[in-house]
């Protein structure tokens, strides 16, 4: 005859009738801290999985430990990323532009200076004047924005001699020819020819010898007009003006539409109204600009991103010679399948922005939906050099996604099974909840997965702070109607 087992009790409490097991168990309150604090709670303290270097993010949902991450600190402090740059994917309303504003505020605090190069929606405005952004209202009837324009340029250089002075007036008048061309592409569909360029660049640079002014659009326009010798050179007519005028004459037309208010408005023809600042975040807020007006979003795009970087450069410049403090810039392109699907010339514009960060001395982030939002470019060339904006990104960044564009993103980045299933079951639809009358949260907002390389994801859920609510609601325009909906008696 067996002794009779006394019952004992096990991790979830004590077994068989009458006991109390638990089902779940919660997990313990974990606490962060330096092994100087913590040092006295041994045998309690465990060491985390992730670094607590950047901007904190939320809580991993593997350990519950704090996750800290952001591209520039990743890439300056913790050495965990080749280059400052970050790609972010997920379905609509899980959280992507969150993750984008939480970067941008904290790094803000790190003395980083976030810049939005263009904000469609606007997704970013209220969160620019709650950091006292500069925000930089563009579009029809709302401001102007001179692509002729040399900034800062002009007075940089007259601090500065030898080849840093050469070398800064070059790059303004480099980014004027190029806006100008740019706009003229958007305009005719086509690119000039290169008579055309040559003869805008000889007219740019008569306009800055003799123009006792900032140049517009149609002062450039009255230059070709007047033909002087140096511009009939650049258009080699031979000495004979009927050859000039028929050379110039599809340029005129096309300039003569940009100064009086064609296809792209003007927009881009009157003085800027608001210069941009380089000791502060910038917001330049395009969300007047119509959703059918494809054009002049892509123009509006390229001149501010053309504005952005100017005085980036100008920046870096001057602090190289001693004579202002290095700033680090944090740019941010949300929405990207807008930008790349908005005109010629986008992606190779993004391309060399995405090659360009590490050596400009900026961090960047690119947000879009979907990788398919990057392989449904008309152009195949475009849609390899889509694909290598998430080959090239120091991480990645993912929210809910079907398997489909999960098996996508495998052919750029390694994905286990694990993963794949995770971000599968985070874009799942939310679920009705009975007692409310009310949709609840999808089960996969504010959840993401960091990766990194080859390295195995980090899955966390973003937490926001009750200062950062308000700033982070984008569908204010839904919210009288739910009031009133809610206030209706069925």
């Amino acid at each position: 005859m067996s002794a009779r087992r006394t019952p004992t009790a096990g991790a979830r409490g004590w077994p068989g009738r009458g006991g109390g097991q638990a089902v779940v168990l919660d997990p313990p309150p974990m606490w962060r801290g330096t092994s100087v604090q913590v040092c006295g709670l041994h045998p309690f303290a465990v060491g985390a999985g992730t670094p607590a270097v950047g901007v904190p993010l939320g809580r991993t949902l593997t350990t519950g430990s704090t996750l800290c991450c952001d591209p520039i600190s990743w890439f300056q402090r913790a050495h965990l990323i080749s280059n400052p740059s970050a790609f972010v994917l997920g379905r609509p309303g899980l959280g992507k532009s969150t993750v984008l504003r939480r970067w941008a505020l904290g790094l803000a605090g790190f003395g980083v200076l976030p810049m939005v190069l263009g904000d469609l929606k606007p997704d970013h405005v209220k969160l620019g004047r709650a950091i006292g952004a500069q925000v930089i209202e563009l579009g029809n009837g709302r401001g102007f924005l001179n692509v002729l324009d040399p900034g800062e340029a002009r007075a940089a250089a007259e601090k500065l001699t030898g080849d840093r002075r050469r070398a800064i007036l070059a790059d303004a008048h480099g980014r004027r020819r190029t806006m100008v061309a740019a706009l003229l592409t958007i305009a005719r569909g086509a690119p000039p020819s290169d008579r055309e360029e040559s003869v805008i660049d000889a007219a740019l640079r008569e306009l800055d010898d003799n123009l006792g002014h900032v140049p517009v659009l149609a002062d450039l326009l009255a230059v070709i007009k007047t033909a002087p010798e140096s511009v009939r050179s650049a258009a080699v007519d031979r000495g004979n003006l009927d050859k000039y005028l028929e050379v110039t004459e599809h340029l005129e037309a096309s300039l003569y539409g940009l100064v009086h208010g064609g296809r792209l408005g003007e927009m881009f023809s009157q003085p800027t109204s608001e210069p941009i600042r380089r000791d502060k975040p910038v917001v330049f807020d395009i969300s007047g600009i119509d959703e059918g007006e494809t054009d002049l979003q892509a123009a509006a795009l390229l001149a501010c991103w053309s504005t952005g970087f100017a005085s980036v450069a100008i920046s870096q410049v001057l602090a190289d010679a001693g004579l202002e403090p290095r700033r680090h810039r944090f740019v941010v392109l949300d929405e990207l399948w807008r930008v790349l699907r908005s005109g010629r010339g986008m992606v190779d514009r993004v391309d060399a922005i995405t090659r360009l960060n590490r050596t400009v001395g900026v961090g960047q982030v690119m947000a879009s939906h979907t990788m398919s939002d990057l392989t449904a470019l008309p152009d195949e060339a475009d849609r390899m050099k889509a694909k290598g904006f998430v080959e090239r990104a120091g991480m990645v960044v993912c929210g809910g996604l079907p398997p489909s564009e999960v098996e996508l993103l495998r052919g750029v980045i390694d994905m286990s099974d694990a993963e794949e299933k995770l971000l599968a079951g985070w874009q799942d639809p939310p679920a009705w909840d009975s007692r409310t009358g009310a949709e609840a949260a999808p089960p996969g907002r504010g959840h993401f997965l960091v990766k990194v390389g080859g390295r195995p994801g980090i899955p966390f859920v973003l937490q926001l702070t009750d200062a950062e609510r308000a700033v982070n609601d984008t569908n204010e325009r839904w919210h009288e109607q739910s009031r009133i909906s809610a206030g209706v008696s069925l």
